[in-house]
């Protein structure tokens, strides 16, 4: 499982408020504990600093550098940024993210056309929000085309297609998963990503619905998840998830988060 650690965001109270005093070592420790849970990229988003973003996306970036070799997943909705973010990173970085909305695709697919930088293709056009697993296939289909014609490799691109709140409308949970087996089976050697959280807005015991939700997920073949992994019982469930799914070839993994004691029942 493809892990993005989503805690350097700083629209967390915690994280905006260390960017705002330079707090290096809070961020670092952040970036360390992350990688220790067992991260794959490291999420880094300052965009809630209108007019500072791309400054403070630099210095963020630089202080986890120093203290992990994890890529970084650049994460903001101003291409400048996310290219300022690639130059620091190199093409080992992750773009978050493009979609089919025009103006996004204008400005990031020449930023990542013809190299080997991963990106999140969320399934998002200018006309409305997916709902149905039609929906979201159809502009999954012309946004990965479009990527491959442009030289971005099948396996460098993790299709989001959009968690949206089951308390909205009782389809949306398995309208995505059935979309995430369907891109699956059509397209072999690409990734499936998404957020969880969403799933579970409005709903009591969130963490408890986002758990089993990912569970569900990676039995049909998600392979990536944007997450806290700092949330044991969740790391213990998509690690119980992957063996069962028969992706933990002789339970390695398994057997290695007990006898770490990594597993959390």
């Amino acid at each position: 499982m493809i892990i993005v650690g989503e805690l350097i965001n700083a629209s967390r109270k915690s994280v905006g408020e260390a960017i705002k005093q330079n707090d290096a070592a809070f961020i670092q420790k952040l970036a360390i504990d992350q990688t220790e849970a067992g991260a794959t990229y490291i999420d880094v988003n300052a965009g809630i600093f209108v007019g500072k973003e791309g400054d403070y996306m630099e210095w963020l970036i630089k202080n986890i550098k120093e203290v992990t070799k994890l890529p970084c997943s650049i994460d903001s909705p101003d291409p400048k940024v996310i290219e300022r973010g690639i130059k620091l990173n190199g093409e080992e970085a992750m773009v978050n993210s493009i979609s089919l909305e025009k103006k996004r695709l204008d400005t990031i697919l020449p930023l990542i056309a013809g190299t080997s930088l991963k990106v999140v293709a969320l399934c998002m056009n200018d006309q409305k929000m997916p709902e149905t697993k039609e929906d979201r296939l159809k502009i999954a289909d012309i946004l990965i085309n479009r990527l491959i014609q442009n030289n971005v490799k099948l396996e460098n691109i993790y299709v989001d297609p959009l968690v949206q709140p089951i308390s909205t409308n009782n389809t949306f949970g398995m309208g995505f998963i059935d979309t995430v087996e369907t891109i699956m089976e059509k397209y072999k050697g690409i990734h499936t990503i998404c957020g969880l959280s969403n799933i579970s807005f409005g709903l009591p015991e969130r963490k408890f619905l986002n758990r089993n939700f990912a569970v569900m997920a990676i039995a049909k073949g998600l392979d990536s998840l944007l997450i806290d992994p700092l949330d044991r019982k969740m790391m213990s469930s998509i690690c119980a998830a992957e063996t069962l799914a028969g992706r933990d070839s002789f339970n390695v993994k398994y057997l290695k988060a007990y006898r770490k004691k990594k597993l959390e029942v």
